[in-house]
């Protein structure tokens, strides 16, 4: 599985548990909607600084959002 497809996932899942809108993690993230939008649709390589942003909105360490785990994938992307 590739990284893009880790974070995609893992992204959509942490917000969606918080019960997050793109916009409003956007907003915690002090990055775009798009930048979100386009992060959970695999279009958009996420640099490192985005990952923390994303990752200290969402209240979890950096390391979670880039972790495969294997009952997360629900068989949908």
């Amino acid at each position: 599985m590739k990284a893009r497809e880790i974070l995609a996932r893992n992204v959509r899942r942490l917000r969606a548990e918080r019960g997050l809108s793109q916009e409003k993690l956007g907003f915690e993230a002090k990055i775009s909607m798009t930048s979100i939008s386009h992060i959970e649709t695999e279009r958009y390589s996420a640099t490192v600084d985005a990952i923390g942003k994303i990752a200290t909105a969402l209240k979890v360490p950096m390391h979670e959002l880039l972790i495969d785990k294997p009952n997360s994938h629900g068989g949908k992307k």
